[in-house]
C-alpha cells in the first residue's frame, strides 16, 4: 500500500496535532504555577538533553555514509559545539554547523 504525498503530509500533520495537544494538556492546561520549584528547574533542561540524543547519531552513524562517520560531520560537529560554548547561543551554533556542513559536503572534503 502507498500513500499519497497528500495522506502523508495529512498523517504528519494529524500527529504533530496529537502530539501537541497531549503535552499542551498536561504542561499548559495544569498551569506551572502550582509546579514545585525543582521541576520547574528540571524541564528547562529538556531540550538541552534531547537534541543530542536526536542528533548524535545522525553524526556518528549517518545513514548518508552507509553507517561510517566522515570528516564534514564530525568537524561540523565540533564547530557546533565550540561555537555554542563561545556564544551561548543555540541559534549560531546551529547556524555555524549547518554552514560548515554544507561548505564541505559541496567542496567535497
Amino acid at each position: 500500500m502507498s500513500l499519497s504525498a497528500t495522506e502523508i503530509w495529512a498523517v504528519i500533520l494529524a500527529l504533530g496535532v496529537g502530539t501537541f495537544l497531549l503535552r499542551f494538556s498536561f504542561l499548559g492546561l495544569g498551569g506551572a504555577s502550582g509546579w514545585p520549584p525543582l521541576i520547574l528547574r528540571l524541564l528547562r533542561y529538556t531540550p538541552v538533553a534531547v537534541i543530542p540524543g536526536l542528533v548524535a547519531p545522525l553524526v556518528l552513524w549517518p545513514a548518508a555514509t552507509d553507517g561510517s562517520p566522515d570528516a564534514p560531520r564530525l568537524v561540523a560537529a565540533a564547530v557546533t559545539l565550540g561555537v555554542g560554548l563561545w556564544l551561548k547561543s543555540a541559534t549560531w551554533a546551529i547556524l555555524a554547523g549547518a554552514a560548515v556542513l554544507t561548505a564541505m559536503l559541496r567542496l567535497g572534503l
